[in-house]
């Protein structure tokens, strides 16, 4: 007796659980993080597994920098999406030629008021791979041997971001070059984040054509070949170049002292040639302008 009705409690109770997970609605998704690349289609899927209600209300919003916006409302796409997206059953959303404005958070709603649990929502993570553009690369023209020098690659487009990798003369330059026989003398380091390459102590094998390449999830690009000349040090013609310079401050010293002294030599005469001294009645000799006495003339007589 007792053990039929622990039988009839139990069917009761997986009926009544039964029935309840049949009145409420309940989503799932098949990936909550999803990326696509630029120009590519991405779906992203809302599965309802359980629902009652006929005609349930289903909406998508996009989640950029916490804040919501529509892109399936009142039956149809709108936002940034509209002509970009369809919704497919049941509640799956198809984005068409993806950007990289598309990146954001998407989240699935279904309301259905027949149900005991008449809503539920589902979260989705959205990336947009961009492939690099052509990066900027700055390469030396020429060097000298023994000097330091550095060069230069940049890409700011790519999504993720991008990372970096030199060549010289089409081959492949290792990120450490003690791990190269062919490069084991080579002073350079390389940053793959920065896309910097630099020469502690430039060697004539250093010389050749260099590009880089910036490369991501989504592709690769790479700039045009670049040479780097390196040449010797050129003592002589450094010796030749400081001699001239000395040569030719001590010939603009020597003419400014000409042109002074010439200058100089000029005013004085013409001080001398128009100074006439004057004539006084009273028959006083002034030897000079700047003198403050006089001399008697032998005629004077008290």
């Amino acid at each position: 007796m007792a053990m039929g009705r622990r039988q009839t409690l139990s069917l009761v109770l997986f009926s009544w659980l039964c029935k309840s997970a049949a009145f409420a609605v309940i989503l799932r998704t098949t990936e909550k993080s999803v990326w696509t690349n630029e120009f590519e289609s991405i779906e992203l899927t809302c599965l309802i597994e359980s629902i009652s209600t006929n005609n349930p209300r289903i909406e998508w919003k996009k989640i950029k920098n916490g804040v919501p916006s529509y892109v399936y409302f009142q039956n149809k796409i709108s936002g940034d999406l509209e002509h970009r997206a369809l919704l497919r059953e049941p509640a799956n959303l198809l984005i068409l030629n993806a950007s990289r404005s598309d990146t954001a958070q998407y989240r699935c709603e279904v309301a259905a008021i027949d149900d005991q649990k008449p809503f539920d929502e589902i979260l989705i993570s959205l990336a947009v791979r961009v492939k690099p553009v052509m990066p900027r690369c700055s390469v030396p023209e020429a060097v000298t041997v023994g000097s330091s020098t550095e060069l230069r690659c940049i890409e700011n487009q790519g999504f993720p971001q991008s990372h970096y990798q030199w060549f010289k003369n089409n081959e492949e330059l290792p990120e450490d070059p003690k791990t190269s026989s062919k490069f084991y003398n080579s002073s350079y380091t390389m940053n793959t984040e920065t896309g910097s390459l630099k020469f502690r102590s430039v060697k004539k094998e250093d010389a050749g054509e260099y590009f880089c390449q910036a490369r991501n999830e989504a592709g690769w690009s790479k700039c045009s070949p670049q040479t780097m000349e390196v040449y010797d040090l050129d003592v002589v013609g450094i010796f030749l170049k400081v001699l001239g310079g000395v040569a030719a401050f001590i010939f603009v010293i020597v003419a400014i002292c000409q042109i002074q002294k010439s200058g100089y030599c000029s005013c004085k005469e013409h001080r001398e040639t128009n100074y006439k001294v004057p004539q006084h009645d009273n028959r006083m000799d002034y030897t000079s302008p700047d003198e403050g006495h006089f001399r008697h003339k032998s005629s004077f007589v008290i």
